[in-house]
């Protein structure tokens, strides 16, 4: 059962229960818990329980609502959370949530396997083909991280991802990248404007594109690194600062930029720390031709119903929180931490090709997404077991723009691709020697 203590004021102490999915807090009498605080509106803000997640929403109050010291017009509630209405604060705290996979989300996971085909089929009635890349996506997404999508220009990268949010229930923004983009265009600004009750000017801001669930950041190399670098911190830390304030993101957040691989004039390519930030880089490859033989049949006719919702926002958050719980075996774990290693020219494990071809390796960043990748791989397949070859299936997206090569690497055509797909020849999975040595 989930329940707010109060930790400040003249309730300081006072515990209470959320027997109800819909409960206000204020000043005001009718509110479910009323607050005695002058700081606080009358109608401040109101939880609301969302399948198994709760939420708190602002009633567009006069000092705002913030989350653990962030103001917020609309968040997702975790267990331990602080929230600040006026000048009282309560911690939130669900009984419900643990480290472990409750029953819930086991029956969830189970489901998966059907609904990952359901989500296909949809996707399907706009996109032909591409199934390794919605593949992709949905992996990046449940296990709470970004995409780049890198593919010639007329492969339908936006198309897919509006479909995509569209299949899942999620607000959909796009951003098109150009040279004169501000990072306010992204953020959104303050604005002067005049109260007509009290006749005062007031600043009032506007939220900006990156307020949605989904945002596509198309051809983002086309705009200057003080534009990219506004993604950084919302991409990060699922939040963005406007002036003073710091405004925390509705969950899930997920970014997918898009990149065109030849055209390179007028652009500013992203600089490692910031590809670093994407789990994935996602190559969108020309269509066989009989798909491409389908997509000039149907995009030519009449148009085919539109896709329909398979998954909630609740249970897309519940699935992100199912990954995390899911528990991986240190052989699973020693695999995926050699394989990063063994990407290194300076590791002893190195092989012979990384040596001659390889400047700069993958980083602890990439150990860490190869296996939140194997576990949302075994989620979206309706398994909560997690092999060494689900981590195979992420190394090309997860190590591909991980990996730098250098002039030799270069001047002999062998791209990163080629060198991840040795590593996973050349990479052996942990024997019992391994663990032998170690004891």
């Amino acid at each position: 059962m989930a329940k707010l203590i109060c930790l400040t004021g003249s309730s300081a102490g006072r515990v209470y229960v959320l027997e109800t999915d819909w409960v206000r807090l204020g000043r005001h009498a009718d509110c479910n818990i009323v607050l005695d605080d002058l700081a606080a509106s009358g109608h401040h803000a109101e939880l609301r329980r969302i399948g198994r997640v709760w939420e708190v929403t602002d009633l567009k109050s006069s000092n705002g609502t913030a989350i653990n010291g962030k103001e917020v017009r609309n968040a997702t509630l975790r267990h331990g959370d602080v929230i600040e209405i006026g000048q009282t604060r309560f911690r939130f705290q669900d009984e419900t949530t643990s480290l472990q996979p409750t029953d819930d989300d086991l029956l969830l996971v189970e489901k998966m396997r059907q609904r990952t085909q359901a989500i296909r089929r949809e996707v399907a009635k706009v996109i032909v083909g591409q199934e390794t890349v919605l593949d992709q996506m949905l992996m990046a997404l449940i296990a709470g991280g970004h995409a780049l999508l890198v593919g010639m220009p007329g492969l339908a990268k936006t198309l897919m991802v509006r479909t995509l949010a569209r299949v899942l229930d999620l607000t959909f923004k796009r951003v098109q990248f150009t040279p004169d983009l501000m990072p306010t265009d992204i953020t959104g600004t303050e604005v002067l404007e005049v109260n007509r009750v009290t006749g005062e000017r007031e600043f009032r801001f506007l939220p900006g594109p990156i307020f949605c669930n989904l945002l596509l950041a198309d051809e983002i190399n086309r705009t200057p690194p003080k534009t990219q670098a506004a993604l950084l911190e919302a991409m990060q830390e699922h939040r963005v600062t406007v002036g003073n304030r710091t405004l925390s993101l509705e969950e899930p957040f997920f970014v997918l930029a898009t990149q065109n691989p030849i055209e390179q004039e007028g652009t500013y390519p992203l600089p490692e720390a910031q590809l670093d930030r994407f789990m994935f880089n996602i190559w969108v490859d020309y269509p066989s031709e009989h798909e491409e033989e389908q997509i000039v049949a149907t995009t030519s006719a009449a148009p085919v119903s539109p896709p329909e919702p398979i998954i909630t926002k609740p249970e897309v958050i519940q699935l992100q929180d199912t990954v995390r719980k899911i528990p991986v075996s240190p052989h699973v774990i020693k695999y995926a931490t050699r394989l990063v290693r063994s990407s290194r020219p300076a590791d002893a494990r190195a092989p012979e090709f990384i040596r001659q071809y390889v400047s700069t390796g993958a980083g602890p960043r990439a150990g860490q997404y190869l296996v939140l990748a194997a576990k949302a791989r075994a989620v979206l397949e309706g398994r909560i077991h997690v092999s060494c070859a689900d981590i195979r299936a992420a190394a090309i997206p997860v190590l591909r723009h991980r990996i730098l090569t250098n002039f030799a690497a270069d001047s002999e055509n062998v791209t990163p691709m080629d060198l991840v797909k040795r590593l996973l020849d050349a990479v052996e999975e942990p024997s019992e020697k391994d663990y032998a040595a170690t004891r």
